[in-house]
């Protein structure tokens, strides 16, 4: 009908021997195509779609294999399937077609159909997202730092009512996870939410499940001490680069005098995990200081830096020694 994709009318079936030696004459090669059962709709209950009916009828017989030789995608893909014993196919609903012709190439191979469930299209900001047009995809977040948990944590939850959070493991995920529970409208995917989940979930992850990809002298403490200020993995590196030093020590002129007496302080204390509590209600006894006034001095003199971790974490990683060398470097005024 007017509006309809045009559909294969079949013709070559009726062509005779003498047709196909005249078009071989021509160079005219075949393809080869896969007849469609058109008497019986294509039935399925989708995971997420729910109970699907397609008219065969409405569907050209798809080709499977070129002219030169060359299988596409269906058939073959069906077959591997087959092979590898798969119980369950999730893919976009893009393929729902695609789905509807695979049944059938199922039964024709007298092979159980998967269970299928075609999941809503993410949406960008403008439009829907193309891989073909070169759209973010898995490997491009890996290249920039995505955690894995971050694109899994995200993938099985759109559309549904259940709210994103980060996870440490895959079976984190599994509580209230129903392929039912997702929406059939195009859920909306930004790239920024994306790498705000993944630094959200380096937040959480325990010291075993980053071991092998942290700095060899990061410890599981200073793990735990950097962890929630890190954005990617990589960043683990520039701060165990502070807690080894040497750091470049910005110090304002004014916090000279300071900084000289909080380093007679923190050399008169015993040396203890709670080494900051107690030199901090020293420092505030003995100077009036507090807020930044205090503590800013301090973290610039110990790290370098402006901000960071809880120095109650971080001033026993970078130890006693080193503490005292860099409170008692004079160096530029800080930026």
């Amino acid at each position: 009908g007017r509006g309809s994709p045009p559909v294969y009318d079949r013709g070559a079936l009726a062509l005779t021997d003498a047709d196909h030696a005249a078009f071989a004459a021509r160079g005219v090669l075949p393809v080869w195509r896969f007849k469609l059962e058109t008497e019986v709709p294509i039935v399925w209950h989708d995971g997420v779609r729910g109970d699907c009916h397609f008219d065969a009828g409405s569907l050209s017989d798809p080709v499977v294999r070129r002219v030169d030789g060359r299988w596409l995608y269906m058939l073959p893909s069906g077959g591997d399937d087959i092979d590898l014993g798969i119980t369950d196919i999730v893919r976009g609903e893009d393929h729902v077609t695609n789905s509807a012709i695979q049944i059938q190439m199922f039964e024709a191979l007298a092979a159980p159909v998967p269970r299928l469930a075609h999941l809503a299209l993410l949406t960008g900001a403008d439009a829907a997202l193309s891989k073909r047009l070169g759209s973010e995809g898995v490997a491009v977040w890996r290249a920039a730092g995505i955690e894995p948990q971050a694109v899994a944590a995200l993938l099985a939850r759109p559309g549904t009512a259940l709210p994103v959070e980060p996870v440490a493991t895959l079976a984190d995920l599994l509580p209230g996870f129903a392929l039912a529970s997702f929406g059939r409208a195009p859920a909306r995917f930004d790239p920024d939410d994306l790498a705000t989940l993944s630094a959200r979930a380096l937040h959480v992850l325990p010291f075993a499940a980053v071991r092998d990809r942290l700095p060899a002298a990061m410890t599981e403490a200073g793990w735990l001490a950097v962890r929630s200020n890190l954005a990617t993995l990589d960043q683990a590196a520039d701060w165990q680069a502070v807690i080894d030093g040497p750091v470049v020590t910005a110090v304002d002129a004014e916090d000279r005098d300071f900084l000289a007496l909080a380093a007679d302080r923190l050399h008169a204390l015993d040396w203890g995990p709670d080494i900051w509590a107690r030199w901090i209600g020293v420092l505030k006894a003995d100077t009036g200081r507090k807020g930044r006034g205090l503590f800013q001095p301090l973290r610039r003199a110990l790290t370098g830096r402006a901000h960071g971790p809880e120095m109650a974490a971080l001033l026993p990683l970078i130890g006693r020694d080193a503490a005292l060398a860099r409170l008692r470097v004079t160096g530029p005024a800080a930026v």
